[in-house]
């Protein structure tokens, strides 16, 4: 998972001429006003008619953020169903007999999930693996044999290769087939999850499309081409260094390739940067929304990288042959991975890009000059500016460094702990039940799953099948195996998935080995299943962090769009409307509008208004006494620590165990437990997330109250002249 939302962390600029400020907040100094605020005052400063237009665009600017990433994301996943999943089969077309049983069965799935084709050989079907045309391949068995071979690539995708698994064993298995599964590309051990790629791309793309925003306010005069490609080519560099530094020696999750991460690095920022260059000389602050949209909103479903390209709608996999993500993670995967075959296309692509961007850039330069929509105006590099929106304004020296630092803080953050904590999920500590026919049968078999698997589970004896149902509804455990009571019956196996269903495939394997090892057949319960509407488990995580990136962009937002707001008593109405409101239009986009979730409408809209609110209190003392330095601490703290510590994606249980004792602190896990509580648990266990969330809100409110006190004391200053839009 990236950290997008620090690119809207920007409030638009001013374009008002230099006049006092009421107050800033945290700080009253030269603060970038909103573009739709500086629209209010050249319509009718003071007028009720201009405060409403002013708000209204501010408020506009998150709430078009928000909705707009939300509803692709959850469109696109929840219901994720691969379509013609290219699957071969190896033997003579005109051969009878195995081959075309396992053709027609693979043929005759519902909703042409799998496309097969046959090949003669399996080294034709390893060279289809080895150029990620193909998702797997099936040898049957041969002559009278019933063991048939599946070959996958693990480095064309984990989720790839798992839903190829998911259709092809069953499909063997109705065969009367057993499968052995050969991996002929596997992930390293570092990057099991296969994620490195994912989160370097991500990486790429912030490096060339955040800075852009910063420069805009406090060093515009760099944006002049002339200037801009120096910079430019310096930061293509640095970023693609420290990217690789990160994943590789210090993550672990790459060895060696540094001058791949160079290469690919460079190309790819230096296209993004250019084309994001031209787009924010004609729009000015609105550039980043456009880039926000392609690189990010558009860029991960289309990307291959985290779902399978043909589990996505036909849109985004026509996007996925143009757009800079699914370029740059494809070409790092075709090098770390595959020896380099297939990598042209994609470097094709980021090569035309840069050259489109260079093209767009010195056409608008020629025509603009200087002057950018609604940026700082400037006479030359010494003018004074603040360094960043909202800030006082500072020396040269000062600018230059904020503008490298705001958006470095944020690569490094996104990308260093998001790859510590998902580069290789390792199950530990997972709570488990026992149940047995006796408690005496229970304990001994506790105590061998003790024995064998060590740390990976926390065995303990519950009671009776009912008890243990609770347990795992209360989601105290994960899974319970119960015992047969008598010879001859099945041994059962009762999961959730609605608490997560890589904890619930976890299990699965675990017990399923167990069982067979002990001769017992082995039936599985689930007694919280997910929905049809959410077939990979995320919608609790994406409505969560819908609410928690709600929260923090609109303090973001007032701290250079509404600088008359300066007391939490001015802000607290406003902060406590967005919650309401925003709660209820994300409830009517997820519920409504996608129908991805079925849970009470009161509840949700009510916890979601908590959630909102808490994380807005929490971060306005923050920014309006710290300013925007704090964004990249909030972003961590709300985000990027708070993705992994919710087990809204991986396992609470497969990341590492600082995580595990985060989960009942910050805001983001209690509001993934909130909302998979009120969807697949009637609301039971509610009340722990609303009591985390209430904590935040009341300590966020006690904080603003005692800010107010120090901020009164602190002087307005001027606003720096902006640049106006043409009319």
């Amino acid at each position: 998972m990236e950290s997008p939302s620090l690119t809207l962390a920007e409030p638009a600029p001013e374009t008002s001429a230099q006049t006092p400020l009421q107050g800033t907040g945290a700080h009253p100094q030269p603060a970038p006003e909103h573009p739709a605020r500086a629209a209010a005052h050249r319509g009718g400063r003071g007028g009720l008619k201009g405060k409403v237009v002013a708000y209204a665009g501010m408020l506009a600017f998150p709430f078009v953020m928000v909705m707009m990433m939300f509803s692709t994301y959850v469109g696109t996943m929840h219901t994720a169903q691969v379509v013609d999943l290219p699957v071969a089969v190896v033997g003579a077309a005109g051969q009878p007999g195995a081959v075309l049983d396992v053709f027609d069965a693979l043929d005759a799935l519902p909703d042409h999930q799998v496309a097969p084709r046959l090949v003669a050989t399996q080294d034709e079907a390893r060279a289809l693996l080895g150029r990620q045309e193909i998702a797997a391949a099936v040898v049957p068995p041969s002559g009278t044999g019933t063991t048939a071979t599946m070959l996958v690539a693990g480095a064309s995708g984990a989720a790839k290769t798992q839903t190829a698994q998911t259709l092809v064993l069953p499909a063997a298995a109705g065969l009367g087939w057993s499968t052995q599964v050969e991996d002929v590309a596997p992930l390293p051990s570092g990057d099991s999850s296969g994620t490195v790629v994912m989160f370097a791309a991500m990486g790429m793309m912030l490096a060339g499309y955040v800075p852009l925003s910063i420069m805009m306010m406090g060093t515009p005069h760099l944006l002049r081409l002339r200037r801009f490609l120096p910079v430019l080519a310096g930061w293509a560099v640095a970023v693609p260094t420290v990217i690789w530094l990160l994943l590789g020696p210090l993550v672990g999750g790459v060895e060696g390739h540094y001058l791949t991460f160079l290469g690919i690095g460079a190309l790819t920022i230096s296209a993004v940067g250019l084309v994001q260059l031209a787009v924010t000389k004609v729009v000015g602050p609105l550039a980043v929304l456009f880039g926000m949209l392609l690189l990010v909103v558009f860029g991960m479903p289309s990307s291959n990288l985290a779902l399978p390209i043909e589990s996505m709608p036909g849109f985004f996999q026509a996007l996925h042959h143009v757009l800079p993500l699914p370029a740059a993670g494809e070409a790092l995967r075709s090098i770390l991975y595959f020896d380099g075959v297939g990598l042209a296309p994609h470097l094709v692509v980021l090569a035309v890009g840069l050259v489109v961007g260079l093209a767009a850039a010195s056409v608008v330069d020629r025509k603009n000059g200087d002057v950018i929509p609604m940026a700082s105006k400037f006479e030359d590099a010494d003018t004074p500016l603040p360094a960043l929106p909202g800030g006082p304004v500072r020396s040269k020296r000062t600018r230059y460094i904020a503008a490298a630092a705001f958006p470095g803080a944020t690569l490094v953050l996104m990308v260093g702990l998001m790859g510590f904590s998902m580069h290789a999920p390792t199950l530990h500590d997972m709570p488990v039940a026992v149940v047995g026919p006796t408690a005496e049968i229970a304990a001994q078999t506790a105590e061998g799953l003790q024995g064998s698997l060590g740390d990976v589970v926390d065995p303990r004896v519950i009671d009776s099948v009912e008890l243990a149902d609770t347990a795992i509804e209360d989601q105290e455990i994960v899974a319970a195996f119960v015992l047969p009571g008598a010879e001859g019956e099945p041994a059962t196996l009762r999961t959730a998935s609605g608490a997560g269903a890589a904890q619930q495939k976890a299990s699965a394997t675990i017990f399923g080995q167990i069982a067979a090892a002990q001769g017992l057949t082995l039936t599985q319960v689930d007694v919280a299943p997910l929905t049809t509407h959410d077939v990979q488990g995320t919608n609790t995580m994406y409505i969560a962090m819908s609410w928690v990136m709600a929260g923090f962009l609109i303090c973001t937002v007032l701290r250079g769009g509404a600088p008359q707001l300066r007391t939490i008593t001015h802000q607290l109405p406003l902060l406590a409307g967005w919650a309401v409101g925003m709660s209820v239009a994300l409830w009517f986009l997820f519920s409504v509008v996608i129908g991805a979730v079925d849970a009470n409408a009161a509840g949700l809209i009510g916890c979601g208004a908590l959630a909102i609110l808490a994380v807005s209190l929490a971060t306005s003392v923050l920014t309006r006494t710290v300013g925007m330095a704090a964004v990249p601490l909030v972003v961590v703290v709300m985000m990027l620590v708070g993705v992994p510590a919710s087990g809204g994606g991986l396992s609470l249980y497969m990341v590492p165990g600082v995580f595990q004792s985060l989960h009942h602190v910050l805001p983001l896990p209690a509001a993934v437990d909130v909302v998979r509580s009120l969807s697949y648990f009637g609301g039971t266990g509610v009340g722990s997330g609303l009591l985390t969330l209430t904590a935040w809100a009341a300590a966020g409110l006690i904080a603003n109250v005692l800010a107010d006190r120090h901020l009164a004391t602190r002087p307005a200053h001027p606003q720096p002249e902006r640049f106006m839009p043409q009319r």
